[in-house]
């Protein structure tokens, strides 16, 4: 089975401190991905150089799935990160792929606006790992992101920067900037979260939302849930 790479390399507001403590934690993995339980003496474990080098790699038979962070300081106490995914696809090699990619140039810039904007603030992730907060079924479908935008109240015309008000149905206004739009992803910043909005509709797979909440007190299994009733508005 052939094997696949998706490279990156991204700087980034922060120095290699900061950046192994978003990368190689579990709390900081929630703050921009989802939380991850990293064990440094764990056998899926293969690389813990702080501040400079961690990977992971885990094995099943033939079948591996791979990630490698390389971290280097820059001027000004910023971070150049090499990110490295590597593995093999049981099935449907180029949409996974295509999957993979888009995925991943979606989760760096959520790091990215972390480390900018929240970075050592306690975090909450609210949503189901790795999923998140999956719509209905029928939202797989041809148009399935569309119809979550709209149910939701973004704007036809909306660009990156723009202020968005969005109404989620049964919740309180969720106020912020677009600061990620592409054909399958939406980057939400508010003054105390990261929204981070999935077409995986896509990919085959029911939209979803996850939400990296840097708020105090919250309760993500009923954020989770009044999160799951506001989906279920989005129409078939």
């Amino acid at each position: 089975m052939p094997v696949f790479e998706c490279s990156r390399e991204v700087l980034l507001a922060a120095t290699p401190e900061e950046v192994w403590e978003a990368v190689a934690t579990s709390e900081g993995n929630a703050a921009w991905l989802f939380p991850n339980e990293i064990d440094p003496a764990g056998p899926a474990t293969t690389k813990w150089d702080p501040p400079h080098r961690f990977a992971v790699r885990h094995e099943r038979g033939d079948w591996f799935n791979a990630l490698e962070f390389t971290i280097e300081a820059r001027e000004g106490g910023s971070t150049l990160m090499r990110y490295m995914h590597s593995g093999i696809f049981v099935e449907d090699w180029d949409s996974q792929y295509d999957g993979v990619s888009q995925h991943t140039d979606f989760y760096l810039h959520t790091l990215g606006e972390y480390l900018r904007h929240f970075q050592g603030r306690p975090v909450t992730y609210i949503g189901d790992v790795p999923m998140g907060i999956e719509a209905p079924p029928q939202t797989a479908e041809a148009g399935g992101f569309a119809r979550l935008q709209r149910t939701l109240g973004f704007g036809a015309d909306v660009s990156e920067g723009d202020a968005v008000r969005l109404t989620p149905v049964g919740l309180p206004a969720v106020t912020g900037v677009v600061t990620y739009l592409q054909p399958n992803f939406i980057g939400v910043r508010s003054s105390d979260a990261l929204y981070c909005f999935f077409g995986r509709n896509a990919f085959g797979q029911p939209v979803a939302v996850s939400i990296h909440s840097f708020a105090d007190g919250v309760d993500a299994e009923q954020a989770k849930r009044d999160w799951q009733r506001a989906l279920a508005a989005v129409p078939a």
